[in-house]
């Protein structure tokens, strides 16, 4: 198994680090414009192998060739948010960013499984998609897994349980019009709106929908970085070992939820050929509303590009 993760930011670094810890593949190729960068992470990440005990061997280029026969491509590379910043100002600048990626990866990996973390993630999912050639059940995005673990955290807070009891779903994009999904969310089984009364439930969705953004403020210079390498490392597990979880991913949609020509955060059963299904779930009226709403953010900045 060999598995190519492009951008060596703090994203990519880290996405890079937990593959060679959970030793998901032989080899990770990291990736990177910038001189010595990627070299220099690679190799670092390498001297630690004798103490984490892993025989992942991690390289670092500033080209693609290195990346052939890749299984699994994690894109991560562009420019990260500013305080003050939507995800949506980034959308220029990292589509031809990710675009260019996409084109150079798939050239040497015709045949790999695309994970998408750039922002705005469901539009970089599109460009990725549309630049590269792919078929839709070869590229998806990590938004998804990102927002449930945070509403997760966030419950998990609350009623100071483990966060291995906590389960939840958010759908939609990646953005303010994101839709977590209480009612398919527990603790233990047990609805979590059973456990925390309707007002201080939805200050907790309103933080998970900021969950981003609050840690922006708080950087100042960057983004996250720890949350979002466990989303993307936790897909390419399931790819990797053929484990078909059930995720929330953001995937082309082509009728499913009623909606058609766009990208958004569903539930999707992934194993070794990426996308195996996108599960259908039964939506409230309102639940439905606010999807729809999400998707057509995402298609009116998908019909913002040049291509």
């Amino acid at each position: 198994m060999k598995i190519t993760v492009i951008g060596a930011g703090n994203v990519g670094a880290t996405t890079a680090q937990r593959i060679a810890d959970k030793e998901l593949a032989e080899q990770v190729v990291l990736v990177d414009l910038i001189e010595g960068v990627p070299q220099g992470k690679g190799l670092d990440m390498w001297e630690s192998a004798p103490v984490e005990g892993t025989d992942t061997r991690i390289i670092g280029t500033n080209g693609y060739d290195e990346t052939k026969d890749s299984d699994i491509v994690i894109i991560t590379a562009g420019l990260a948010r500013k305080p003050g910043m939507s995800r949506d100002d980034l959308l220029a600048a990292n589509a031809t960013i990710v675009g260019g990626c996409a084109e150079a990866a798939v050239k040497q990996s015709p045949n790999a499984i695309f994970i998408i973390v750039s922002n705005p993630l469901d539009v970089m999912v599109y460009v990725a998609m549309k630049r590269a050639g792919l078929a839709p059940n070869k590229v998806m995005g990590m938004a998804g897994v990102l927002d449930s673990a945070r509403f997760r955290s966030f419950i998990a807070l609350e009623l100071n349980v483990s966060v291995e009891d906590v389960t939840a779903f958010v759908l939609g994009g990646h953005g303010d019009s994101m839709v977590p999904l209480p009612r398919y969310s527990s603790v233990a089984g047990i609805p979590v709106t059973e456990l925390i009364p309707a007002k201080r439930l939805e200050e907790i969705v309103t933080r998970t929908r900021n969950g981003g953004i609050e840690i922006v403020n708080f950087l100042k210079t960057g983004s996250a970085y720890y949350a979002p390498s466990s989303g993307a490392v936790q897909m390419a597990e399931s790819v990797v070992k053929n484990k078909h979880r059930v995720l929330p991913c953001a995937v082309w949609l082509d009728g499913e939820y009623g909606l058609k020509g766009t990208v958004a955060g569903v539930p999707v059963k992934i194993g070794k050929t990426g996308v195996e299904q996108i599960i259908e779930i039964k939506l409230l009226p309102e639940e439905a509303a606010a999807l729809q709403r999400s998707a057509n953010d995402v298609k009116e900045n998908i019909a913002k590009l040049k291509f």
